[in-house]
């Protein structure tokens, strides 16, 4: 039996210090049949240069380089353009894989049709603290429900799901109908140029299409963090905002489970309650873009409000703003 093609993607822009590092990862693969496709977005320093040097060694190695820099997500499209492969594996340029990731996470994909996705536990590192952090280790190697990554997603648990992609493998058809260019909010804000929130609706557009995942109980995927790379470089409450949006958008038009909506938007009330001084959405009604009234869990946004303080911290000895409060909550 022939062995499917496995397309690992590398959007890239300034990373000559440890571009060589990430495509070292990926080329080493202990599974074989793969295309390594890098699309550098019109680096300003000698990053394209390093990356055509390494694939003359590596035939399966495909270099591109855009005429202008089109933008982080419009760069990701590019990459998936030029992919041949049935299945996709993005590798985000400041990180790394382990060798046999595609082997360990292939065969899910394969032998089940009614899983969407396969991702696997995760370190952070940082090279210049040496600190180094594992994450999204959700139980034992196994498969499970999507409905309960998307609650967990939208609700911040059970499980502690990824938001990147970047650890875990998906079908090319997948990524090419869930990859979302730019996504409609209220708040002027470009997502094809910054990136923040279409990763995470990767995840959540695949799983509303099947009802399983997988999940692999080992690091194979190593996250870098540093300065330079998008999440660090954000503000924490410009992120959480732009997340938030993205989550709604697809709570506005594929969320079909009420129960769940509801504790989303308390949730939301919450976030907006404790990043008050940070952001300038002030009701929930503005992280959708057609929602005129909102619905909450007000059993859910009362656990909100004991677990983390947010509620209480906020109306304490502010009595002048139970009125404006009732009203949000009343929608």
């Amino acid at each position: 039996m022939k062995l499917p093609l496995v397309s690992i993607l590398i959007p890239a822009y300034n990373r000559a210090k440890i571009i060589l590092e990430t495509l070292n990862s990926a080329v080493n693969q202990t599974y074989k049949n793969i295309e390594i496709i890098v699309v550098d977005n019109k680096s300003t320093d000698n990053t394209f240069e390093t990356i055509k040097e390494f694939a003359k060694s590596y035939p399966n190695v495909k270099v591109y380089q855009n005429e202008e820099n089109i933008g982080p997500v419009r760069n990701w499209r590019k990459c998936l353009d030029y992919a041949t492969g049935e299945y996709v594996k993005i590798l985000w340029s400041d990180d790394l894989i382990a060798p046999t990731f595609i082997e360990k996470t292939l065969p899910y994909l394969i032998e089940h049709e009614d899983m969407g996705f396969v991702f696997t536990g995760t370190e952070i590192f940082n090279d210049d603290t040496g600190q180094r952090t594992k994450t999204y280790f959700i139980g034992n190697t196994g498969i499970y429900d999507t409905a309960k990554f998307i609650e967990s997603s939208l609700l911040g648990g059970p499980l502690p799901v990824p938001v990147s992609p970047g650890n875990a493998l998906f079908r090319k058809k997948d990524i090419e109908k869930n990859l979302i260019i730019d996504i409609p909010n209220k708040i002027g804000s470009d997502f094809k140029m910054h990136a923040i929130g279409n990763d995470v609706l990767i995840y959540l557009l695949t799983a509303k299409d099947y009802p399983k995942f997988a999940f692999i109980n080992e690091t194979l995927s190593f996250f870098r963090a540093h300065k330079d790379s998008i999440t660090i470089s954000s503000d924490t409450s410009k992120l959480s905002t732009l997340y938030n949006v993205a989550k709604a958008h697809f709570v506005e038009n594929h969320l079909v489970d009420d129960k769940v909506r509801r504790k989303f938007n308390s949730r939301l009330l919450g976030f907006i309650l404790l990043q008050r001084k940070n952001i300038k959405i002030k009701k929930v009604e503005d992280f959708y873009t057609k929602s005129s009234k909102v619905y909450l869990d007000y059993l859910f946004l009362g656990k909100l409000a004991f677990k983390k303080l947010l509620i209480i911290s906020y109306l304490f000895g502010r009595k002048l703003l139970l009125l404006p409060m009732r009203k949000q909550l009343m929608g």
